[in-house]
């Protein structure tokens, strides 16, 4: 039962609203359970349905994850009430990431109830704390309406038998998606507006930042798991390696200057809300879903390092096609320049140009491995050679 004590629940005028408790982080474990799934879910279903319905499953795990942060972005980490909260909601996450690998078997209705209630319970905490007769208490309304429609949806899938269960759950996840882009306009409330998404970016940016070394972990988790339980010759050790550069490049793009020139950005917009809503919301999507993929792409590299059929060449080529897209539209969005990085853009095509020879199944896996690693390696050095450069 939450507490509602005399603690505020609220981040208080005045204070750094940029702080991001511990409970916060703890928050988060659960996520690093809820990837892993992910991933060894895709492993176990390589085929284009199982990653189609791996990936409606991570559009609602991040989804769950994205809008919680916006809500702590408003809630006092220090408040006994709000950590109960966090603590409710990671019980049901972790209920949600328990029933993920089958979701679309004998456990969709159990995924579907804790991932509706997750949404409710804490959009129904929002309202309660900022009242239903303020701006943001009334925006909580409208938000609470769009995901009570979604909601029902996802119950409909998880009654259904598989086969309807993608549709129904895909039309869930349509709403969900929606609703920011039409302002959670609802009859008889109107329309939110961005200046009720008054987002602190310093927190804002820290919590996706944090997401994103989830993901990268997650990654590292696989490698270093799969390599312990293999043979450690030329080609498991080339593979090895092929993954541990690759992911390191993977931070370097994102942290060595993306994130910190926008979270300058977005402290400095005219409208944050419609920042946090794009930059934040929807371009981080493609970053962590690159991640993911990379993670699968190591490990077949790892085991089967002489051959990929042409699904696992999907994988190592779509990771970091991902990553990159995800990484080039978030510092377009976020810098004030013409077009977005030409960096971004080479790497793009020379993974676009290894598509032709791979799909002819002119390279090993692990090749193609090591040529991606090698895109993204050199898309790093480019983009780090041109900023002190300007600097210089």
């Amino acid at each position: 039962m939450i507490n509602w004590s005399r603690e505020p629940v609220l981040r208080q005028a005045g204070e750094q609203r940029s702080h991001v408790g511990m409970v916060e982080l703890f928050y988060d474990l659960v996520f690093v359970f809820a990837i892993t799934q992910l991933s060894h879910g895709l492993l176990e279903h390589l085929t284009p349905q199982g990653a189609l319905q791996t990936g409606l499953m991570f559009l609602g795990v991040w989804w769950i994850w994205i809008f919680t942060t916006w809500c702590t972005n408003w809630l006092n980490p220090s408040s006994t009430a709000v950590r109960q909260l966090l603590f409710a909601l990671m019980l049901l996450g972790i209920l949600m990431s328990a029933a993920l690998p089958r979701a679309f078997a004998d456990r969709g209705l159990v995924f579907a109830l804790a991932y509706v209630a997750q949404h409710l319970v804490r959009t129904l905490y929002m309202i309660r704390a900022f009242s239903p007769r303020t701006s943001h208490g009334r925006n909580f309304v409208r938000v609470f309406l769009w995901l009570l429609a979604s909601g029902v949806f996802w119950v409909l899938g998880g009654l259904a038998d598989t086969e309807a269960r993608l549709a129904w759950w895909a039309i869930a996840i349509g709403i969900e998606y929606l609703g920011p882009i039409a302002f959670f306009r609802a009859p008889g409330l109107g329309a939110s507006t961005t200046a009720d998404w008054d987002v602190d970016p310093h927190h804002m940016g820290e919590r996706c930042g944090l997401f994103v070394i989830i993901a990268l972990g997650e990654s590292l988790l696989i490698t270093g798991a799969t390599f312990s339980g293999l043979e450690w010759d030329q080609p498991h050790m080339l593979g090895f390696l092929a993954a541990f550069f690759g992911t390191v490049a993977m931070w370097w793009l994102y942290f060595d200057s993306g994130s910190g020139r926008a979270v300058h950005h977005f402290e400095n917009a005219a409208d944050r809300g419609s920042v946090a809503r794009l930059a934040y919301t929807y371009l981080h999507i493609p970053i962590i879903a690159g991640i993911i993929l990379c993670a699968v792409a190591d490990e077949l590299v790892l085991v089967h390092p002489d051959h990929a059929d042409n699904m696992g060449i999907a994988i190592i080529l779509g990771g970091p096609f991902l990553y990159l897209l995800g990484n080039m539209l978030f510092k377009w969005a976020t810098n004030p320049r013409r077009f977005p990085p030409f960096s971004h853009m080479a790497g793009l095509a020379i993974l676009v140009a290894l598509s032709v020879p791979a799909f002819g199944h002119m390279f090993s896996a692990l090749a193609l491995g090591w040529l991606t690693t090698t895109t993204l390696v050199l898309v790093a050095l480019w983009e780090w050679f041109s900023l002190h450069r300007k600097q210089a």
